[in-house]
């Protein structure tokens, strides 16, 4: 009995000292890292962070004298040296578990990101779920550093200027760390990374006084898609080749887009729900893709003459539609197969699912496959509103 009560006492005892914060951090003692830049100096990683300043980020209103954030870089021939260099400027230990985007640059991405990601992934602080993207034609450096009105952290700004496009426009991508991985590891799919570059002059972009204006003198803007072979940037898509690529990889929410009016003008659709689905099937020992698309859309401006209340017009403005976005997913396919020769679809991944037997033999020569893969579009486009008039506004003034 004794001998019992002296465990539980001595349990007691244990669980009080292991109890409580034993690992805590003291907030005042950290710099908390909103986003991360790597660019490339030669043979050695320049890293550069965005830390918080929280007094002037709890500022309501205009910004303060000084920036609400501040840069520390440091140069290695690794990215945990560099980091660790940082305390070098940094008072403070740097705390990446609040990242919200990795902008890196395009030598990095051509060269292979993995290394670069590899150090990301293995830190048990840093979570996978901030945005990776690529600066193009400027350094990842001047991307992180624009400053704008609207969104005092720049990280911030980057994180949700790439959430809401991707959400209202079809041509961007949002890629989390996890989801670069996942795609970097499976096989049958390579991954694409939304590109980011700065418009007007880098070294006014860090500067107070270019927010003080209606017009800033530099600014991040989200343009394009970069083509993954694995971790290695091999080219880019434009802003339609972009678009068809988020159709066929079902990433499209919402977006905008015309078509032609009959006698002539533009009619603009608002796209508010589309489902696309991949089928893969082997046709006489060959593979074959049907990519199935629905899309639903409203009528949201129309510059033209038509009398919307014409089930025929909407009919053969659907039909209009309809071919537009099969062109689009097209394009985006010619595109890739014959500039880049990189699945980036997941048409490998759409066969091994359906067929693994047929993928086994087919994985070893892939890209060749790839290249000459069959694929069938069946895309059908329902208008469901035409709005609050049946008829366009010109057709009444010109009455």
């Amino acid at each position: 009995m004794k001998r019992a009560i002296t465990l539980l006492v001595t349990a007691a005892m244990l669980t009080a000292v292991l109890s409580g914060c034993w690992n805590r951090r003291e907030l005042n003692d950290l710099g908390i890292l909103t986003g991360t830049a790597i660019d490339k100096v030669g043979d050695l990683y320049k890293l550069s962070v965005q830390i918080v300043v929280p007094g002037e980020l709890a500022k309501h209103g205009e910004m303060g004298r000084t920036t609400p954030v501040t840069m520390f870089t440091a140069t290695a021939p690794t990215l945990l040296t560099a980091f660790r260099k940082l305390t070098e400027t940094s008072p403070r230990k740097i705390y990446g578990a609040h990242i919200r985007v990795l902008v890196l640059s395009e030598a990095i991405a051509r060269e292979g990101i993995a290394d670069v990601i590899d150090l990301l992934t293995r830190d048990s602080e840093v979570r996978t779920d901030f945005y990776v993207m690529i600066a193009k034609g400027s350094t990842a450096e001047n991307v992180l550093n624009i400053l704008t009105t609207l969104e005092k952290n720049p990280s911030n700004k980057l994180f949700q200027a790439l959430d809401t496009s991707a959400k209202e426009w079809a041509p961007t991508t949002r890629v989390t760390l996890g989801q670069l991985i996942e795609k970097l590891i499976t096989e049958g799919i390579n991954p694409v990374l939304t590109g980011v570059q700065v418009i007007g002059d880098p070294k006014l972009g860090d500067e107070i006084q270019s927010v003080e204006r209606s017009e800033p003198g530099a600014k991040a803007r989200l343009t394009g898609l970069a083509v993954m072979r694995k971790d290695k940037l091999v080219g880019w898509l434009n802003e339609e080749e972009s678009k068809g690529y988020n159709y066929i990889t079902d990433q499209v929410t919402s977006t905008a887009g015309y078509v032609s009016c009959p006698g002539g003008g533009m009619l603009t659709l608002e796209t508010i729900r589309t489902d696309t689905s991949l089928k893969a099937r082997m046709e006489k020992g060959k593979p074959v893709i049907e990519i199935r698309m629905l899309d639903e859309s409203n009528i949201a401006e129309a510059n033209c003459d038509i009398q919307l209340n014409d089930m025929e017009v909407i009919r053969g403005l659907e039909e209009e539609q309809r071919l537009k976005k099969m062109e689009l997913m097209k394009a985006a396919v010619r595109v890739v197969k014959e500039k880049y020769h990189v699945d980036i679809f997941g048409f490998g991944q759409a066969i091994y699912r359906s067929d693994p037997k047929a993928w086994k033999r087919l994985k070893p020569d892939w890209e060749s496959h790839f290249d000459n893969l069959k694929i069938v579009y069946d895309v059908k486009v329902h208008i469901r509103k035409i709005g609050k008039t049946n008829d366009a506004l010109i057709s009444k003034v010109k009455e």
